[in-house]
């Protein structure tokens, strides 16, 4: 069955009520603890939920000061989360402590333009780990 994405409705705000609903209990509890960590002292990062009319969807813009750090997006049972980077960054990337899969899907994503796409697709705690690297790493990028 295909991947089916959610958050449709230009009408209903994403509140915890209505992602919870949409991500089940597990998923929701994953996003949950991703959002209160990165928005906590340690990442300082914000979350933006907005609704775009080009994607007819809600997405979450998460940004540190006026850089955007990933864009997260709402699917049934899981939550996708797309990082951009320039090809300068790939060696960076490839040393990074994260999963070997993370790494070959990355590798074999097609650019557009210059940026280069991350998507990462978490349902499960042991995700975020990874998750969490990654974001850190773009955090930290100039």
């Amino acid at each position: 069955m295909e991947a089916k994405m959610l958050l449709r409705d230009s009408e209903v705000f994403p509140s915890d009520m209505v992602l919870k609903d949409a991500l089940g209990e597990v998923a929701y509890n994953v996003l949950d603890t991703f959002l209160k960590t990165i928005s906590g002292a340690t990442y300082s990062l914000t979350v933006e939920w907005r609704y775009y009319n080009d994607g007819k969807a809600w997405l979450a813009k998460v940004v540190y000061k006026k850089k955007t750090i990933l864009w997260l997006s709402v699917w049934k049972g899981f939550f996708k989360t797309s990082f951009y980077f320039t090809e300068k960054h790939l060696e960076a990337i490839a040393a990074l402590n994260i999963s070997e899969n993370i790494k070959q899907e990355f590798a074999a994503a097609k650019a557009a333009g210059k940026l280069i796409p991350m998507i990462i697709d978490i349902s499960t705690d042991e995700q975020l780990e990874d998750l969490l690297t990654v974001v850190q790493f773009k955090k930290s990028l100039k």
